[in-house]
């Protein structure tokens, strides 16, 4: 079959819109007609050449709703009309990391992932006869796309697409970073570093458990308001602090957060963020993804007296089983995600929504279909 797609040629161009050929699901496969697809840092991350594992030419995107429209042999779980968002983290249920229940990191389909390619090693994607690689799993940049059976979360009907496809990534990464990976606790103090899409989640989940102090740390005033929205107490413009920031934030928060969270992918933000954790307890949780080859760094002193330094993935969800659960959170209103989404757009003006992204005028931007 034919369609649409924006593809990646080559790393730092712009993205272009053309005809692909699509080949049908294979066994353990399902197609999906994407409706909607959020554009995230993640993917310019990718597109600018930062992304060790960036393959071109690519389809690109990775936070997407759509349909089902045909499955392959062997798919069980799934059926042509139900809606679904695609998961760059899988949840088969049955490698070791599923079963031992102490991480969200499958396995299952890991490895051809990173290469761009099904489980089988092959993409579904030509053009002119040439293979164009998957991203992520997911490749939403397409109006349609194939993926794994294990890569798709079966949503409630009723849930929008413009809306729900910015679970599939920002939303579940944020509110997942506090609840399944922090495990923040009512009355905890938290720092916030980075009001973008992924900040003003972690911003809104905190205050959804009952934090008391929710400090945002950013270098945009314009970005106060935003976080305020979303239950930020104190703002902090880091190029306004004299002298170090991380003292500031320690006096600002009586000897420093029980929880911090990095939204900005910046190593110099991820070691000050550490060292504005509580001594004896505090938690640093890094989100943001570093350009590939950076390294992190802090005195041992920081751990040794308590402090610690965690990593979380997509929130630390299980896209199958909780990403569902997020979707009825945003249906029942316990969540907000509308005013992220500043921006829809057509497939025509993608590379608008990474200018707009790049520039900060957006949260969100969301191309539909």
């Amino acid at each position: 079959m034919k369609t649409r797609a924006a593809v990646a040629f080559e790393a730092k161009k712009l993205l272009e819109i053309v005809e692909l050929d699509l080949e049908g699901p294979r066994a353990g496969e399902v197609l999906v007609e994407i409706k909607a697809t959020g554009i995230c840092h993640t993917d310019a991350y990718t597109l600018d050449g930062f992304d060790s594992e960036g393959i071109f030419p690519s389809v690109l995107g990775h936070e997407g709703a759509g349909i089902v429209r045909e499955v392959g042999a062997g798919v069980t779980s799934l059926k042509a009309g139900d809606h679904v968002i695609p998961l760059y983290t899988a949840e088969c249920r049955q490698c070791k990391t599923c079963l031992s229940g102490k991480s969200n990191l499958c396995t299952a389909v890991r490895t051809t992932q990173g290469k761009g390619v099904m489980p089988d090693g092959t993409s579904r994607f030509r053009y002119k006869g040439r293979e164009v690689f998957h991203y992520m799993g997911c490749s939403t940049f397409s109006n349609f796309t194939v993926l794994p059976e294990i890569s798709l979360a079966k949503i409630r009907d009723d849930a929008p697409f413009d809306k729900a496809c910015y679970i599939g990534c920002g939303v579940t990464t944020g509110v997942g970073a506090v609840i399944n990976t922090a495990k923040v606790e009512a009355g905890a103090n938290v720092i916030v570093f980075g009001l973008g899409g992924i900040g003003l989640n972690v911003i809104q989940a905190a205050k959804m458990v009952g934090a008391d102090m929710i400090v945002g740390v950013d270098i945009n005033d314009a970005k106060a308001d935003w976080g305020k929205r979303f239950g930020m107490t104190h703002f902090v413009n880091s190029k306004n602090v004299q002298g170090d920031l991380v003292p500031h934030l320690v006096a600002l928060t009586n000897g420093g957060a029980d929880y911090t969270f990095d939204c900005t992918g910046n190593t110099t933000v991820m070691r000050q963020a550490l060292e504005a954790c509580h001594r004896g307890w505090g938690e640093s949780i890094i989100i943001g993804v570093a350009e590939a080859g950076r390294e992190i760094a802090t005195r041992p002193f920081q751990l040794v007296t308590g402090r610690v330094w965690k990593g979380s993935a997509f929130g630390g969800a299980r896209g199958r089983t909780d990403v569902p659960k997020i979707v009825d959170w945003y249906m029942n209103g316990k969540i907000e995600i509308d005013p992220m989404i500043t921006h829809v757009l057509s497939l025509d003006e993608i590379n608008k929504g990474f200018d707009l992204m790049h520039e900060g005028k957006s949260i969100r931007s969301v191309i539909v279909y």
